[in-house]
C-alpha cells in the first residue's frame, strides 16, 4: 500500500522549505512522511511476536501513534486553527476508530502492555493499515480547508515532524530486531535503507572567535527543544570536517581501549562493567577490520563510513583516548551553519556533543525524570536513517547518554 503524489515537489524534502510549508507543499509532506511510515511498517509483515522487546515499541502500535497524534491534534481538535494558543485539554471529537485511544495514546498503556496486545492480535496489521488511511484522508481534506498563516498550520506542521521521527523510530527498530536480509532487501528497494557516504579524511577546520546566534527565532514550525534564538560568545576552535570513522574508533578498541579505565567517566565505566562490551553497539569485531550487524547479516563495515551505534560515554572515551574533545553545542552549530562550503559534513549521524542537555532561554523546560534516570544529553544535527526533513543544522534532541541503538556517532575538536 502506498499513496500517490504525483511529481513531489522536490521542498518536500528540504528541512529549510518545510519549516515554513504553506499548505500545498505541507499536504505533499504528509503524504510523502505516510508511506515511508508504511514502507517501514511492511518490512514487518507477517512476524509473530512472543516476547516483548526491552527499550522497543511494537512495530504496529508505533505506526499507529503515528496517525493517533495526527488525529487527536488535528481532526478531533476543535481549536486546531489557534495554533499553539489553543487548550491542549480542549474538547475533543470522538475518533474514526472506537479502540483508537485504547490502542495508541501513549499514556493508555505500558511498553509491556503494548508488546502483550500485539502477541494477542490487537489491533491487527489491517486495522493499523485502516487506521492509517483514514486519519490521513480527513488530515488532507482539512489542510485544503485550514488558513495560510503559522497558527492554522501549526497542528499540520507538529503532525508531519512527529510522522517523520516515528518513520526513524521503526529503523531503529529494523536494525534492532535483525530482520532476515530478504526484509531489508524491500526497504532497500524502496530507498528507506540508506549507504553511508565512504569519506576521504580531510583536515580539521579551523573557526574564528566570534559572536553567534544559537537555536531558532519564532516562525513556521520551530520544535521545542530549538526555542529560542540567542546570542553567544565562541571562542576561537577547531573541529573535525566530519563524524569519526570506523577506522579511527578501531584504533581505540586495538589500543584496549574498552579495558583502560582512564579513558571513561565513572558513569560511562560503570555502565561498560555492567555490560561486559568490548567494542560498539552491534559490532562483533573490531580488529582486523570492523564486522557489524547490518541490514539482517553479519558485514564488513568500510573504515571510512561514519561510526554509528555509539553512546555519549563512548564517545567521550574515544576523544579522550585521542587528546581531543566533544564539540560545544554552540561550535557545532555555527559549523554546520557557517562551514560546509568548507567542508564541514554532517547528516550521514546525528551527533553527541558536549554539555548536559537544558533549554534555551525563553524555552519550554525540561520533562521531569525519575530521579535515578541517566543524564539526559544532546544530539545535533541528523541520521541518514531519518526523512530528510528532520536534517537540520539547528536540529536538537534530548536522551538519555546510554542511548546507542539510536543512529548516532560524533566528531571531535581540539582540547
Amino acid at each position: 500500500m502506498s499513496i500517490g503524489t504525483g511529481l513531489i515537489d522536490a521542498r518536500v524534502h528540504d528541512a529549510l522549505a518545510m519549516r515554513g510549508a504553506g499548505p500545498g507543499l505541507l499536504q505533499l509532506a504528509l503524504m510523502d512522511a505516510r508511506n515511508r511510515t508504511l514502507g517501514w511498517l511492511a518490512a514487518f509483515d507477517g512476524l509473530q511476536f512472543d516476547a516483548g522487546f526491552d527499550g522497543f515499541d511494537p512495530p504496529g502500535w508505533l505506526a499507529g501513534q503515528a496517525a493517533w497524534q495526527q488525529e487527536f491534534w488535528i481532526a478531533r481538535h476543535v481549536q486546531r486553527g489557534r495554533g499553539e494558543a489553543a487548550d491542549p485539554a480542549g474538547p475533543r471529537l470522538p475518533s474514526v476508530s472506537p479502540l483508537a485511544d485504547a490502542w495508541f495514546d501513549p499514556q493508555a498503556r505500558t511498553r509491556a502492555q503494548r508488546w502483550l496486545m500485539a502477541q494477542q492480535g490487537g489491533p491487527t496489521p489491517a486495522e493499523v493499515h485502516h487506521y492509517l488511511a483514514d486519519t490521513l484522508d480527513t488530515t488532507l481534506a482539512l489542510l485544503d480547508k485550514a488558513g495560510a498563516d503559522d497558527d492554522a498550520l501549526h497542528v499540520y506542521r507538529a503532525a508531519l515532524w512527529h510522522e517523520d521521527r516515528i518513520g526513524e523510530a521503526l529503523a531503529v527498530l529494523v536494525q534492532a530486531l535483525g530482520l532476515a536480509p530478504e526484509r531489508c532487501q524491500t526497504l532497500a528497494e524502496r530507498g528507506l535503507l540508506p549507504t553511508l557516504p565512504s569519506r576521504g579524511r580531510r583536515e580539521p577546520l579551523g573557526l574564528p572567535g566570534q559572536r553567534s546566534t544559537l537555536g531558532a527565532p519564532p516562525g513556521g514550525w520551530v520544535p521545542g527543544a530549538e526555542r529560542w534564538a540567542h546570542t553567544v560568545t565562541v571562542e576561537a576552535f577547531e573541529i573535525d570536517a566530519q563524524p569519526v570513522a570506523w577506522q579511527q574508533f578501531a584504533e581505540f578498541v586495538g589500543d584496549g581501549g574498552y579495558d583502560d579505565r582512564r579513558w571513561w567517566s565513572t558513569a560511562g565505566w560503570d555502565l561498560l562493567d555492567a555490560s561486559s562490551r568490548r567494542a560498539p553497539r552491534y559490532v562483533e569485531q573490531a580488529s582486523g577490520g570492523v564486522l557489524a550487524r547490518r541490514h539482517g547479516r553479519l558485514q564488513r563495515v568500510p573504515g571510512a563510513q561514519a561510526v554509528v551505534h555509539v553512546n555519549a560515554h563512548e564517545a567521550e572515551a574515544w576523544c579522550r583516548w585521542a587528546g581531543r574533545r566533544l564539540p560545544s553545542e554552540a561550535e557545532w552549530e555555527l559549523a554546520a551553519l557557517a562551514a560546509g562550503a568548507r567542508g564541514f559534513a554532517w547528516g550521514d549521524v546525528a551527533e553527541w556533543v558536549a554539555g548536559s542537555a537544558r533549554p534555551y532561554p525563553g524555552g519550554p523546560a525540561l520533562r521531569e525524570r525519575p530521579p535515578d534516570s541517566p543524564p539526559l544529553r544532546v544530539l545535533r544535527g541528523g541520521s541518514a536513517w531519518g526523512s530528510s526533513r528532520l536534517r537540520h543544522p539547528r536540529a536538537r534532541r534530548f536522551v538519555d547518554a546510554t542511548r546507542d541503538e539510536l543512529f548516532v556517532g560524533f566528531r571531535s575538536c581540539a582540547a
